[in-house]
């Protein structure tokens, strides 16, 4: 039974390993966070994150973290708020890509007066509204990934210490057996 675990468990550590390898922030000149995009993460993350099911469901979840609606207490100051290391999800979520030229007004608000110069379509989701935000755009979906990717390499981790320790207890019971049926057949 302990060999099953055990190969349940190497299977699913080399698949996390795999879905995870792909992807990665970009460096914004002038920001000390990174900015993601959706075609960096492998096929399986961009099936789930594309899936309107499976998106909705996340969506909600992010609205109601508050995350972004957390950016001006935590950063009161324009300044702060440009020298901060935001997380994927703040990136990505709470605020339209640096490439539309949205001019920051505070941590929440941005002038959408001022007219996008990329034709990224994220910098038309982009709306200031809490429930909105940049929710529907790409660059939110890859900051979920980046989450996600993070979040299933520790797990990946923690599997492989754990197999490591279950393949010892393993080995040492199947020892024991054998020498116990040894010393039995000796008797």
């Amino acid at each position: 039974m302990l060999c099953f675990i055990l190969l349940g468990i190497l299977v699913f550590t080399v698949l996390a390993f795999i879905v995870t390898n792909n992807g990665s922030g970009h460096s914004v000149a002038g920001l000390r966070y990174k900015e993601y995009q959706l075609r960096d993460y492998s096929s399986w993350f961009l099936k789930q994150l594309n899936n309107t099911h499976n998106w909705k469901h996340l969506k909600n979840c992010l609205v109601k973290s508050k995350d972004c609606k957390n950016l001006p207490k935590k950063y009161k100051t324009l300044k702060e708020y440009k020298m901060a290391e935001l997380t994927p999800i703040e990136a990505g979520c709470c605020r339209p890509p640096s490439e539309c030229g949205y001019p920051a007004i505070n941590a929440s608000y941005y002038d959408l007066s001022f007219h996008p110069i990329s034709p990224n379509n994220d910098c038309k989701l982009y709306k200031n509204s809490g429930t909105i935000k940049c929710y529907n755009c790409d660059s939110c979906k890859a900051g979920v990934a980046q989450y996600m990717k993070t979040e299933w390499r520790v797990v990946a981790i923690f599997n492989v210490v754990l197999f490591v320790v279950l393949s010892m207890i393993y080995f040492v019971g199947c020892c024991a057996r054998r020498n116990a049926a040894r010393n039995s057949s000796k008797v």
